[in-house]
């Protein structure tokens, strides 16, 4: 039998269906579907267009049993926090999308009942404005649900009906205890929310069950569903092609994640003070991160320009010369959508700072600035955590901006090792595969397959 299974990879701007072989020092991934995905606007705010995703999945599932038709199982991770409220195993509407404001009037009534001091104890979450029990504090519906699923998850109760909250990616709801790694009943109770709603929590690895008919049906066959590291950058971690413990690794897509791989979580008054989280890992470990902005600045530039020669771009400002303005990366004002060159001058402005005259150099711009978030970042980690960092992994997306890869490594002094691209649907891979007796061991065994099989390019700090 082939050692063959599929990895559903849902981002904040695309998904993919992807196909993993695995076997004895042996791995591989290759794609089947490919589809947009992104923001919908309703008259109650910013939504995903769930319904159109799921076909795409499922498509992109049929096309993977008709070329692999020994598929053996199927795991889905996506981004995190986002969910869809249930009733009677029916959503009540599709999920709102994270970046809607609706939150912002929100955080106060959270933070009054339960201060951020004590909710970092509780939870250990960098405080951001659309973590789940803010978007709770802000759902219009909640009163009419009985559960919610997050995103993977709903994917999982529809492939199987099976309910279940995989635990990476509760951990970014902030309603998880980092001290037991179950829900918290305490602080569900302050804030006054039904803890009937809160689905069974499972590990990376568990098997859901089989397809429900209809869907063994639709996608021509049988095939298990395993919980992975739901949470893209939890998957993404896995497939960290590490050689050792002294590494940093930065997940960079739509988002920039940038941290550390503890044992234990750090729960430090100068680790809430510098907006770092705890987010659960694969096999227990914990991601000590920071959120950075990411390629979404980059991304929501091209939009607002119309433009789709981002590679040309970066080509000619990684060969500009002139010095460009720096801004904050992590600045709340470019976090939803927009016209992101506009907000950009604006802050350069407001800090007394030049505006980039062309595209080139409004690119460089933000390469650089994205370059200063990730390096402090890093080096913030390491200090926090203790940890000794001497080499940094940028897997993801971000690992083909040859100009972001090369001056984050100038700025942080260490050498820059960048790949794979498709990291997350590896990790994802190597969880099932793990679960299917196709691959063994620690986490460390796993990642020695990945750096087997994908060379990473290394960038050495220059001047």
């Amino acid at each position: 039998m082939t050692n063959a299974v599929a990895a559903v990879d849902l981002g904040a701007t695309s998904g993919r269906v992807m196909l993993g072989y695995v076997g004895h020092n042996e791995l591989s991934v290759r794609p089947v579907a490919r589809f947009p995905n992104g923001p919908v606007h309703r008259d109650d705010g910013l939504h995903w267009d769930i319904d159109a995703l799921r076909e795409h999945v499922l498509d992109g599932l049929a096309a993977a049993r008709r070329e692999e038709p020994e598929v053996a199982s199927v795991g889905v991770d996506s981004w995190a926090v986002d969910y869809a409220l249930m009733r009677g195993g029916r959503m009540l509407s599709s999920p709102f999308h994270y970046r809607d404001e609706r939150t912002v009037p929100a955080v106060p009534r959270v933070h009054a009942l339960v201060p951020a001091a004590d909710l970092y104890a509780a939870n250990g979450l960098q405080h951001l404005p659309f973590n789940t029990l803010f978007q709770f504090a802000a759902e219009p519906r909640l009163a009419e649900a009985d559960s919610f699923l997050l995103v993977p998850d709903l994917f999982g109760f529809w492939l199987t009906g099976v309910a279940v909250a995989e635990r990476t990616n509760a951990s970014t709801t902030g309603l998880l205890s980092i001290a037991t790694g179950q829900w918290d009943d305490d602080l569900i109770a302050k804030l006054g929310l039904p803890r009937s709603m809160f689905p069974v929590i499972a590990d990376p690895g568990t098997r859901l069950g089989p397809l429900l008919p209809e869907m063994e049906s639709r996608l021509g066959g049988p095939l298990d569903v395993i919980s992975v590291g739901s949470h893209d950058t939890a998957s993404a971690v896995v497939a960290v092609p590490a050689m050792g413990e002294d590494f940093a690794y930065i997940s960079c897509g739509t988002w920039g994640l940038v941290g550390v791989e503890l044992e234990h979580p750090v729960l430090t008054a100068e680790s809430r003070t510098a907006n770092f989280t705890n987010e659960g890992g694969v096999d227990g470990r914990a991601r000590f991160l920071h959120n950075v902005m990411g390629l979404w600045l980059l991304s929501e530039t091209m939009r607002e320009w119309g433009r789709d020669d981002l590679p040309a771009l970066l080509e000619a400002a990684a060969v500009s010369r002139g010095p460009v303005p720096l801004f904050d990366a992590n600045d709340p004002i470019f976090l939803a959508p927009g016209d992101m060159p506009a907000r950009i001058a604006s802050w350069l402005r407001e800090h007394g700072q030049p505006v980039p005259a062309t595209p080139v150099e409004l690119v460089r711009s933000i390469v650089e600035s994205l370059s200063v978030a990730f390096a402090q970042a890093v080096h913030d980690a390491a200090e926090l955590s203790g940890k000794l960092v001497s080499v940094i992994h940028i897997v993801g997306g971000g690992s083909q901006n040859e100009l972001l890869c090369q001056l984050v490594a100038n700025r942080s002094g260490m050498p820059v090792l960048a790949g794979p691209v498709e990291a997350t649907a590896i990790g994802n891979v190597l969880v099932q595969a793990r679960a299917q007796g196709f691959a063994a061991g620690t986490l460390e065994a796993l990642r020695s397959l990945v750096a087997a099989a994908f060379s990473p390019r290394r960038y050495d700090p220059l001047p």
